[in-house]
């Protein structure tokens, strides 16, 4: 049987996402750098009586893989893992604009659903964290006062909090720190904001990565099957596939190079996800406003926007009245598909092109931000906030509704938030090619890359080309 320890055929690999809704798997010929076959099924989670198991999911994408192509029973397996709700973070830091604004930025590019911002110059309750897997502790720069540092450390062990902290704030009080949170699970990573006007989450983002394949992905009790299924998880979806993104955007190296800058939008039944990778440019540093430095990497989550459970507050959102009663019956019936209405299929498919139309919209301008002119002393001059979008080289759109959507649907969806066209300065991509991630590539080639990356690097080529489009 096919799984972690087994002894793999040369040159196969099982690519796994174990998603909150569906399991996907692909195999992979990391010679050809090809997937040769895929297959998804329903994500089986154990029920309030611990009956089930995500594994049970996995088994029957394996059986489909096997029925096509033999390699697929021994070849070894790779996964990411969102089932169960994923990697749910808390960060608390010392100020709103500045630390715990940094520390949810680099939660999410570690890919976590952040659950809670916390600040101790707000005096927030620290006992209240939301129920997260992982607490991130952020605060002050290096060298400066320790002490906002050390009181969040003291708040959340009075909170009661016992579970695992990334510890990512001033690196000279990281020791009296540790002392506070001694008999935790705890990671020391570099501050995330080492001096004002710097963010550095690298250090940060593999703590997290390290804590949710220690502690977090086994104690969500996923599976019975001894540590089969923990020995195949890597990382969370989320953190794998923003490593795909990175290896699409940037390659190997100059023999292996990459797309150039790049944008993903994922959209979801409950959350409308955009990845990006853009060299920033030094020139423009002079024009920006924002209170916390912008990395190249970047991923924002809009927890607002979706196609089922978040289709109400999408359209409401975005204006679109006529749209509500059909939005509250795709909360109602997140299963829904326009084929389950024969007689008003088409309809149903363009209000779903109608909902995911909006939430790329929305989802896009928030992660991008504007320009704007402003008057100051002087005179008329240009201010951005967030990230540039606009010279972005590639866009890649994921999610159900373009992967099975009518001929036609990628344009009709993504064009409208792209061109000269696009009104109030939003820095949105002016003339991307666009193609869609129709077999999950990004998340094959996230698991890939530190094992097999020409192979990873072959699949992201494939797809920045539009092979299969």
């Amino acid at each position: 049987m096919s799984g972690p320890g087994a002894a793999a055929p040369a040159g196969t690999v099982v690519c796994v996402d174990f998603g909150s809704t569906f399991t996907k798997a692909a195999l992979v010929d990391v010679q050809q750098g090809a997937i040769v076959a895929a297959a998804s099924h329903p994500t089986t989670l154990p029920d309030a009586h611990g009956v089930g198991d995500v594994l049970d999911g996995y088994d029957a994408c394996l059986a489909s893989l096997a029925g096509r192509d033999a390699r697929a029973t021994d070849a070894a397996v790779l996964a990411c893992s969102s089932a169960g709700g994923g990697l749910r973070i808390a960060v608390v830091g010392n100020e709103e604009l500045v630390t715990a604004e940094a520390g949810r930025r680099v939660a999410l590019s570690s890919g976590g659903k952040v659950v809670a911002v916390r600040a101790i110059s707000r005096e927030d309750d620290l006992g209240d964290l939301a129920e997260p897997d992982v607490v991130l502790l952020t605060g002050g720069t290096d060298g400066g006062n320790a002490e906002p540092l050390l009181a969040a450390a003291r708040g959340i062990v009075d909170g009661g909090w016992r579970g695992p902290v990334v510890v990512a704030g001033n690196a000279e009080a990281q020791t009296e720190v540790a002392a506070v949170l001694a008999g935790l699970p705890v990671v020391l990573a570099d501050n995330v904001v080492p001096r004002i006007g710097v963010l550095a989450p690298d250090s940060a983002r593999a703590a997290i990565r390290e804590m949710f394949l220690s502690h977090v992905i086994g104690g969500k009790h996923l599976s019975s099957r001894g540590d089969d299924f923990t020995a195949m998880v890597r990382g969370a979806t989320p953190d794998v596939v923003l490593t795909g993104v990175e290896l699409l955007s940037r390659g190997l190296g100059p023999e292996q190079p990459g797309a150039g800058d790049v944008v993903v939008v994922d959209i979801g039944g409950a959350t409308t996800d955009v990845h990006s990778v853009v060299e920033l440019d030094p020139e423009d540093a002079g024009l920006a406003r924002d209170v916390v430095a912008l990395t190249p990497v970047t991923r924002t989550v809009e927890g607002d926007l979706g196609m089922r459970w978040s289709a109400v507050s999408t359209v409401e959102e975005a204006g679109l009245d006529h749209l509500a009663a059909a939005a509250a019956r795709r909360r109602t019936d997140p299963g829904f598909l326009p084929a389950d209405d024969p007689r008003h299929e088409e309809t149903e498919r363009e209000v779903d092109e109608a909902i995911a139309r909006a939430a790329v919209d929305l989802a896009l301008k928030r992660h991008a931000g504007r320009s704007k002119v402003v008057v100051s002393p002087e005179g008329r001059v240009v201010e951005r906030t967030g990230k540039d979008l606009r010279e972005v080289d590639l866009l890649v759109g994921s999610g159900g509704v373009l992967r099975h959507g009518a001929d036609g649907v990628v344009r009709r969806v993504l064009a409208p938030s792209t061109g000269e066209h696009v009104e109030g300065g939003w820095q949105l991509p002016r003339a991307p090619r666009v193609v869609v991630d129709r077999d999950y590539v990004l998340a094959a080639a996230g698991l890939l890359v530190a094992e097999h990356p020409a192979a990873a690097h072959r699949l992201v080529q494939r797809l920045a080309s539009g092979a299969g489009e």
